[in-house]
């Protein structure tokens, strides 16, 4: 134990990890929700896309939102860098999926 530091500040810092720890459970389980319910769209988008020929990257609104995005995460406190990465990542997944959907219809 750490010089000055009681069990009752041991006890309440755990109980305070334990309550921090839910939260950031209940934030990922919304993110994934979030996830879901985003790429039910892309989908519907992916559909459109093929039936209408055309390609399932469209590099101007990806652009468009990525600038979007670092704007939203500069002014919510969030890493703007982490954010295009993570914008990145999905529009990379989406895009595979148009990929894919064009391929099957």
């Amino acid at each position: 134990m750490t010089p000055g530091y009681t069990d009752r500040d041991e006890a309440d810092a755990e109980a305070r990890l334990v309550a921090l720890r839910a939260s950031i459970d209940n934030i990922d389980a919304a993110l994934v929700h979030l996830l879901a319910e985003r790429f039910k769209f892309t989908q519907t988008v992916g559909h459109l896309k093929a039936r209408a020929g055309w390609p399932a990257a469209d590099p101007e609104r990806e652009a468009r939102q990525v600038a979007r995005l670092r704007s939203l995460a500069a002014e919510s406190g969030l890493d703007p860098v982490f954010a295009e990465k993570f914008v990145g990542f999905i529009v990379a997944e989406v895009i595979r999926h148009h990929e894919a959907i064009a391929d099957a219809d």
